[in-house]
């Protein structure tokens, strides 16, 4: 093969000889000289998935002057701060976009290896991209050209710029004045109530997603855990509730933030305490974060490597990620791990012994301090808890196999066990390499509102009337922008009457503004509440909304992003149509089809049993009737 010609940009590829391959776009079924690459990765994904976490486990042993990475990052005994990295938390739907890139470079590598083209010609804005398939094409005698476009960078405003231009031990002073300003008022809020806690079982969540009723009366109730809190307070099994806050429209500032926690309290009467974890701020715990901060700051300065090869790939992907290793040990994000490390240690030490403690599990940093203080403060059983469900390319669930040998020191910290709330996604931990023993089936908290969903709420679904589309906007501004600008492309094949109900992500924002060509309501009601009056359901690339739809028997549409991997919950399902222009939406929005009964998939997903009996069981209570 003569040339391959690598289309990284918006529009239509020139003309060539060659072949065309498309490196974030779908092909034209009708054109055989061009190759998507989004669709090379669907086609070889586990493979592709694999190799990508085995690349990131040979990353963290690599040696640097005789000693592997993970150990010059250890910051407490057997405990690194590498898993608190960008790196090892694999974000790659918002924190670390470049992971899709080079997912996409191990794809074409094989395609490369395969063909052997002579010449590669790549046409895009992306400099890290260019140096990495430089690299390649160099090594394997293959004559490299980069057509350098013009990339569009966002405004900033002053005050980042200014910002930006500090030095990073700057900006991590400049950082933590301000997060002490801003979250002052939350010092000392619930502790007294937290020391003197004769509760046994600690959760650990975030303060938002709750009930605006229930708050507007003071009382606790989340949307993340369901009914469990008040069933335990039922039976007179007293908790602890240690709460993130991070700022949102229905909590602006900390000042409301600990209002609110102090009505919980109250509310609460011993049955439950609450605290956020700012509630531990002191100027003692701050000035020790700072200096520890410092020192983590200046070894990620002494490590900087120059290249990063690997066994699993020839390809050297240290330009795409030197940026990424700036930003982990930048100023801001080696201040803010480090804070919340100290944090959730001065919050675990001062509880009694704890039976057990239950988080929310999505392997953020903050999760792996977590683990790392309740450990050494010698609590027991300490569970993860995955609240919705594990997409197959949401990287942040899955490690290379090698990762869970025991016995290697500043491992993977690990809860002792995982609850899962349904076959999927225990069947998904498993094919990935997690021990099946640490794996325990619970109820899902979220989703009990699929049990008021039946075949005979189905067919009243198939009612005349306009086209009522439900748009389930995305906690990225950036996907739901992508996401309505498709549905306003494809609203001029949709009639004109056709219903737009358009549901924010709770922590997200969205602003009706911004898309004057589609006239929507703007609902923010409970979902379950809105699925009730729509005929289709239209996602976002990743929303787990699109979850509740389905397995409430609404027919879903997703959009599928070129620009990122498949990170729909509901890749691989029957039934689910998922595009990409807007014709493609247009119809598969019309298109007129028989709603099955869905109480097979609902099963599928989640364990849904009122009693709770399960979480009782792993949380070692009981009813109060049956004591």
């Amino acid at each position: 093969m003569a040339t391959a010609l690598i289309w990284d940009a918006d529009g239509t590829p020139p003309p060539t000889d060659g072949i065309v391959l498309l490196w974030r776009a779908f092909a034209d079924s009708s054109d055989d000289g061009q190759i998507s690459i989004p669709e090379l990765i669907e086609s070889n994904a586990d493979a592709l998935r694999t190799r990508y976490l085995n690349w990131v486990h040979e990353f963290g042993e690599t040696s640097i002057r005789g000693k592997r990475l993970l150990d010059h990052l250890e910051i407490r005994p057997g405990f690194s701060y590498w898993w608190m990295t960008l790196f090892a938390e694999k974000c790659n739907y918002s924190k670390s976009p470049q992971i899709n890139d080079a997912i996409r470079l191990f794809a074409f590598e094989k395609w490369f290896d395969q063909c052997r083209p002579s010449k590669v010609i790549l046409i895009s804005s992306n400099s890290m991209l260019a140096d990495c398939l430089r690299g390649l094409c160099v090594d394997s005698g293959v004559v490299f050209t980069w057509q350098r476009i013009q990339s569009i960078r966002p405004s900033l405003s002053w005050i980042k710029k200014v910002y930006q231009a500090l030095p990073s031990i700057m900006q991590l002073i400049v950082w933590l004045l301000f997060f002490i300003v801003r979250r002052w008022p939350l010092r000392g809020v619930g502790l007294s109530e937290w020391k003197q806690s004769a509760g046994k079982i600690t959760f650990f969540s975030y303060l938002f997603n709750l009930v605006p009723e229930a708050v507007n009366l003071g009382r606790f109730e989340s949307r993340y855990w369901g009914h469990l809190p008040d069933e335990l307070r039922k039976d007179s099994v007293p908790t602890n509730w240690l709460h993130l806050y991070i700022e949102n429209d229905s909590i602006p500032n900390a000042a409301e933030a600990a209002h609110m926690i102090r009505q919980f309290n109250i509310e609460g009467q011993g049955k439950q305490v609450h605290v956020t974890l700012d509630s531990f701020l002191n100027l003692r715990l701050i000035f020790r974060a700072m200096c520890e901060a410092v020192s983590v700051w200046r070894r990620g300065q002494s490590l900087i490597p120059s290249a990063v090869y690997s066994n699993v790939t020839r390809i050297d992907l240290w330009p795409l990620y030197r940026a990424e290793w700036l930003r982990t040990f930048s100023g801001p994000a080696v201040m803010s791990n480090i804070l919340n490390l100290n944090l959730f240690e001065s919050a675990t030490s001062a509880l009694r012994s704890q039976n057990a403690g239950v988080y929310l599990q999505e392997n953020q940093a903050w999760e792996f301090a977590l683990v790392q203080a309740w450990h050494t403060c010698g609590h027991r059983n300490l569970i993860g808890f995955p609240h919705s469900t594990v997409r197959y390319w949401d990287l942040r669930y899955f490690y290379s196999r090698k990762s869970f040998e025991s016995g290697n020191r500043n491992g993977l910290p690990r809860p002792e066990h995982i609850a899962v709330s349904g076959t999927v996604v225990k069947n998904s931990l498993l094919e990935a390499g997690y021990c099946e023993r640490s794996l325990v089936m619970v109820e899902a908290l979220r989703f009990f509102h699929l049990h008021n969903y039946g075949p005979s709420d189905q067919s009243a679904k198939l009612r005349k009337g306009p086209l009522r589309v439900l748009v389930m906007a995305d906690i990225l501004e950036i996907n739901t922008e992508r996401q309505v600008r498709l549905l306003e492309d494809a609203a001029r094949f949709l009639p004109s009457d056709t219903v737009y109900i358009i549901k924010p992500h709770p922590a997200g924002e969205f602003s009706a503004d911004k898309f004057p060509r589609v006239r929507a309501l703007l609902r923010t009601e409970p979902l379950p509440d809105l699925l009730g009056d729509c005929d289709v359901a239209y996602s976002s690339s990743i929303t787990s909304a699109a979850l509740d739809a389905y397995c409430a028997g609404i027919r879903v549409v997703s959009m599928l992003d070129p620009n990122t991997l498949n990170l729909s919950p509901l890749r691989g399902c029957e039934g689910v149509v998922f595009v990409s222009t807007p014709k493609e939406l247009a119809d598969a929005l019309s298109a007129s089809a028989s709603i099955s009964n869905m109480k097979d998939k609902v099963n599928m997903f989640f364990t849904l049993d009122i009693d709770l009996l399960r979480w009782r069981k792993l949380l070692q209570v009981q009813k109060e009737s049956v004591k």
